[in-house]
C-alpha cells in the first residue's frame, strides 16, 4: 500500500482539487444545493476560511485556510465528500473493492492538495480557480459561471466584472502530492 506524504502545516492555506469518479458526470452542478449543504455542515463542524471556490460539473477547486494550530485538512475533505454522498440517491455502479470497504462510487478516492507557499503562489491559485469555468469551456467570462466565488470578489473590487485572464492556463504543481 502506498504511503502518502501529507503537509502538516498548522494554520496554512491549501489549494485542493476534488474529482468525481465519473469525470463525464454533472452531479455536482445538478445537485448544487446538496453540495452547498455539505459544505456548510463541514465548515460548521470543522471550521476553516474559504478563500476561493469553484464547482464544476465533475470537480471542485477550493482554496482554504485552516485555523491556527490545525492542519487536518484531510478530515475536512472526507467530511465534505461524505456529507454530499449521503444526500445523493444510490444509483451509481459500485465495484467490489468499494463495496467491500463500504464506499460509494461518487468520488475519486484521492484528491490533489497543495500548500500555498507565498503571495504569488496564492494569487496564481486564486486566479486559476476563478478562470477554471472558462478554461473548461463552460462559459466565455468568469462572471457568467454561477458556482464560484468570483462574483463575491467582483463586488469587493478584486476583479472587474469582465475579467478574463487567459494567462492562467495551468499551475506548476510539480513535486506536490496527489493524495
Amino acid at each position: 500500500m502506498r504511503t502518502y506524504i501529507r503537509d502538516r502545516t498548522d494554520g496554512a492555506c491549501y489549494f485542493f482539487t476534488v474529482n468525481l469518479l465519473n469525470r463525464q458526470s454533472d452531479l455536482l452542478t445538478r445537485h448544487i444545493e446538496e453540495l452547498r449543504f455539505a459544505y456548510r455542515k463541514t465548515q460548521h463542524h470543522m471550521p476553516f476560511t474559504l478563500n476561493a471556490m469553484v464547482v464544476l460539473p465533475d470537480h471542485v477547486h477550493l482554496l482554504l485556510t485552516l485555523p491556527e494550530g490545525d492542519h487536518d485538512y484531510a478530515k475536512r475533505i472526507k467530511c465534505l465528500k461524505g456529507q454530499f454522498s449521503r444526500q445523493i440517491p444510490k444509483t451509481e455502479f459500485i465495484n467490489d473493492s468499494r463495496a467491500n470497504k463500504g464506499e460509494r462510487g461518487i468520488w475519486q478516492r484521492r484528491y490533489w492538495e497543495h500548500r500555498i507557499r507565498d503571495e504569488l503562489d496564492y494569487q496564481r491559485h486564486f486566479d486559476y480557480i476563478h478562470y477554471n469555468p472558462v478554461k473548461h469551456g463552460h462559459v466565455f467570462r468568469a462572471s457568467d459561471w454561477l458556482y464560484s466565488t468570483f462574483r463575491q470578489y467582483t463586488m469587493q473590487g478584486v476583479y472587474p466584472l469582465d475579467w478574463v485572464n487567459e494567462g492562467v492556463a495551468e499551475i506548476d504543481v510539480v513535486g506536490e502530492s496527489n493524495i
